[in-house]
């Protein structure tokens, strides 16, 4: 019997609704497996708690995550909590601390839907985004002087480490080289940011000549949000920035459905801290507490999650039930196009799982 232990924190918004469908799911993985096991906590660090306490999780919040082999989260952020307070005193703290330096996140047109991008179809919309997770144009580095008066101004400083870009590069080759995939592309803005973005460049052409079989191509990020959307077929592999990973990243989710549909994962990839798992579609306190908003991205997390704690297999199964669900098309919600609540999908999902590995 394996044990896994996984932090919850459903957070904010539509955040626990859609995490109480992945909870359900993994008891359901659990069943369909009998060789493994997850331990849960639920620990109630949001916007809610900020307002009780004046901080988005305790002092020692890290200290408590630390010994957990992963982290489950559904998704952060208020209204009436400033974004730069939920984000920097909660997401951003998790993924330094614990050196989750590589955001993952596929782009993939599932089976059963079909893109808003005419012509386009499931072999021309299936890569991945790498995208640099803990320093970049993220850093918490910079200030603002004479607020309040015609003077006022603010410096933000963006931070590129060798070491940090040499990671993340080289992550994305291996990934490349395990998956089979033979095509590289590096987002760069080397002809407008001068320092930053040929830093970027050298170390990417230094690194690209230990993976010679691995196509490389340096594309300029204004030109390859173009291509995302005009020719998403050349693309296996995309590495970008903190910041730029995170622009093509939503634009990708919008090329193969929305983003109630995608998953992502902040990585360590030695595990030496646990990963954190997460869908990208933020709380949305728009439709929070009306039982619609769509779970998949949250289930498709989960299925990373367990490729990444070695169990590929029930990652693939997760996978191939959501597709069914879509294929079959009866159970949709209302983003993708029908009239379903959110515990209706996760149910026909649990029903599919059942079907094809019960």
């Amino acid at each position: 019997m394996k044990h896994f232990s996984a932090a919850v924190i459903p957070g904010d918004g539509i955040g626990p609704e859609v995490m109480d469908e992945g909870l359900s799911l993994l008891e359901t993985i659990c069943e369909i497996h009998g060789g493994i096991s997850f331990q849960t906590e639920i620990l109630p660090w949001n916007c809610r708690y900020y307002q009780e306490h004046g901080r988005m999780m305790p002092v020692d919040g890290l200290e408590k995550l630390q010994p957990f082999d992963v982290i489950l989260l559904g998704a952060i952020g208020a209204p009436d909590v400033p974004d730069h307070i939920s984000v920097w005193e909660l997401i951003l703290p998790i993924r330094r601390s614990f050196h989750q330096y590589v955001n993952l996140r596929p782009i993939k047109l599932l089976r059963g839907l079909e893109s808003p991008l005419r012509y386009k179809g499931h072999a021309d919309l299936d890569f991945v985004v790498v995208r640099e997770n803990t320093e970049g144009e993220y850093s918490n580095m910079g200030g603002r002087l004479h607020a309040g008066t015609p003077y006022e101004l603010a410096v933000q400083n963006n931070v590129f480490t060798r070491f940090g870009i040499e990671r993340i590069v080289r992550f994305s080759y291996e990934l490349a080289m395990a998956t089979g995939k033979r095509r590289l592309t590096a987002a760069t803005k080397s002809n407008g940011i001068n320092h930053s973005m040929p830093f970027w460049d050298e170390i990417v052409n230094e690194i690209s000549q230990e993976y010679l079989e691995i196509q490389t191509q340096l594309t300029h990020i204004d030109a390859l949000a173009a291509f995302f959307i005009s020719r998403p077929e050349n693309f296996d592999v995309v590495v970008a920035s903190n910041l730029f990973g995170d622009i093509l990243t939503d634009l990708g989710a919008a090329a193969v459905g929305g983003l109630g549909l995608a998953p992502s994962g902040n990585i360590n990839p030695d595990k030496t801290y646990p990963s954190m798992f997460e869908p990208i579609h933020g709380s949305a306190p728009d439709i929070a507490g009306k039982g619609i908003a769509n779970p998949i991205a949250t289930i498709w997390s989960i299925s990373m999650m367990l490729d990444h704690l070695g169990e590929r297999e029930l990652g693939k199964l997760i996978l191939e039930s959501i597709e069914g669900v879509l294929v079959e098309g009866k159970i949709r919600t209302p983003d993708i196009g029908g009239r379903a609540t959110t515990r209706e999908m996760g149910e026909a999902i649990r029903e599919q799982m059942y079907r094809r590995g019960g």
